[in-house]
């Protein structure tokens, strides 16, 4: 059988707004920022036969008059956290993408870990996915708070598409993915926490809100100049 050549190909991508080039410049023609261009590998590229399109598909929902949608749809869920309510709006809407964003060790894990607790307290199905810690790490700190709800289910996975299968199997109200610099997409020759690699799995995980209808917190570390580490549009 002839070998199917496979050829890798690296890119400049600008830390700060995502901007790609072939080649590194000081500045990025992008936004401007400075000593901001970092090399990362392209996704591998198969020289053969033209195959299908794989491209993901949208969420497949049709179009509705405003006056048609149901008002039930704008109810939000407490998160048992009156202050997170209120920076949330009111608290958690149905299909809703949040982004939680602090420096290392400052108590966002801890948070959500008892907001999901509130939460499956309340009768929701909720699904606490760490790509950082293991299972047993994360049952040691709910020991420490005191947490033994039924109804909360951890996953100790980075690999985004076996999340996304979890998360159809499971069918959660709310999630939460910790952090989004360590999720990665297998088919993605890139590491985790590279601009290509942020870019993509957000944007996948943003599909499955859509899609399922689960609320999603997405956890992202905060650098010295307390911006969101990984490219700018993430925020």
């Amino acid at each position: 059988m002839a070998k199917e050549n496979k050829t890798t190909r690296s890119v400049f991508a600008c830390t700060a707004c995502g901007f790609e080039t072939a080649k590194w410049t000081g500045k990025c023609p992008g936004c401007g920022a400075w000593n901001t261009m970092e090399e990362t590998i392209a996704a591998s590229v198969k020289a053969g036969p033209v195959k299908e399109n794989k491209q993901r598909p949208g969420t497949g929902a049709a179009a509705m008059l405003l006056k048609d949608i149901p008002e039930d749809i704008t109810l939000r869920i407490s998160t048992g956290v009156s202050e997170l309510d209120r920076v949330l709006g009111g608290g958690i809407v149905e299909g809703a993408l949040m982004l939680i964003g602090g420096d290392p060790g400052v108590g966002k894990s801890t948070l959500l870990l008892q907001v999901c607790a509130n939460l499956a307290r309340s009768g929701k199905r909720v699904l606490y996915i760490s790509g950082e810690e293991s299972a047993k790490q994360i049952k040691l700190r709910a020991n420490r708070l005191g947490i033994r709800e039924e109804q909360l289910y951890v996953l100790a996975e980075n690999a985004l598409d076996a999340v996304e299968e979890k998360l159809n199997q499971l069918q959660p109200d709310v999630a939460v993915v910790d952090s989004v610099q360590t999720m990665y997409r297998p088919e993605m020759a890139s590491a985790p926490g590279s601009v290509s690699q942020v870019r993509e799995c957000t944007s996948l995980i943003m599909r499955l809100c859509k899609e399922t209808g689960t609320a999603i917190f997405l956890v992202g570390h905060v650098t010295k100049d307390g911006a969101i580490a990984g490219p700018r549009m993430l925020e």
